[in-house]
């Protein structure tokens, strides 16, 4: 028999195409040991063959905004408030509006972290210590622009979302990633990473950030340094001594991570953890 189908004898029957070109086989329920295997290992082979050594990971909130963008944002915010001075919903948006422009420091501190870390580590073609990020807007597209202002290379390891995240485009090209699976993408932080440093966040920097301090706390992993940027915000955040007070963590627990106020003081403590700059 033909392993042509139907009327159309162009078209082949599902059971002719190989297995490895068969995308709608490949989706199937019972490949998902193998998608995970394929997802693990194509950013891994890349990152071998662009010869990156070691990476430091940069979290950060996606809605933090340049300061001059966070400032535009703030006009249009009191320009329509100014139209409805007694809607309570104009007014709340205006007060995060003013927070937001607040914390767009930040952004600019992500981009200088960026550009040191890069123009420092990846010279004579070395590789060392590039920064990796999620890929998307915010403190992330800051760090990528870091080094890309510096022509360095920057990896982005972004994941598919029910409202479609778009890469920024800072990421080095060949090294922008996207990912089905959560575990796996949280692997690939970490994989090559000697540092991990957080700004400013919510729910996903919060997730990353405790899934590495615990890695650090059960042992899992020693090689990565946490640093804290912004120490009153993260105090204000985690009330880290309720949770000492209470026996939930212990007192040597909180020295799993560090606190940086610049850019420098980040990337100070980090040469330092790992012997690159005298103490």
């Amino acid at each position: 028999m033909s392993p042509l189908s139907g009327s159309d004898s162009s078209i082949p029957d599902p059971s002719y195409i190989p297995a490895d070109r068969d995308s709608e086989f490949l989706q199937r329920e019972e490949l998902r040991s193998v998608r995970i295997g394929l997802e693990l290992l194509k950013p891994e082979l890349i990152q071998r063959e662009e010869g990156i050594q070691s990476t430091i990971v940069v979290f950060g909130s996606a809605r933090l905004q340049e300061p001059t963008a966070a400032n535009d944002a703030l006009q249009a915010a009191e320009r329509d408030a100014a139209r409805v001075p007694n809607d309570s919903t104009q007014q709340q948006r205006v007060a995060i509006a003013r927070r937001q422009l607040t914390l767009s420091k930040y952004y600019d501190m992500a981009r200088e972290f960026g550009r040191l870390v890069s123009s420092t580590c990846q010279v004579d073609g070395r590789c060392d210590y590039v920064i990796v990020t999620g890929g998307g807007p915010g403190i992330m597209e800051a760090a990528n622009r870091g080094a890309a202002d510096v022509g360095a290379k920057s990896i982005g390891l972004n994941i598919t979302l029910p409202h479609e995240q778009r890469p920024n485009p800072y990421i080095t090209p060949g090294l922008n990633f996207q990912f089905r699976y959560f575990a796996i993408r949280k692997m690939h932080f970490l994989i090559r990473a000697k540092a991990l440093v957080a700004f400013p966040g919510g729910f996903g920097t919060l997730d990353e950030l405790f899934e590495t301090l615990t890695l650090l706390q059960t042992g899992k992993t020693n090689s990565v340094m946490v640093v804290l940027v912004g120490q009153d915000f993260w105090e204000r955040v985690i009330n880290w001594q309720w949770l000492i007070d209470n026996g939930l963590i212990s007192q040597q627990d909180v020295q799993l991570f560090h606190y940086a106020e610049t850019a420098q003081d980040a990337w100070d403590l980090i040469g330092r953890h790992n012997g690159m700059t005298p103490s």
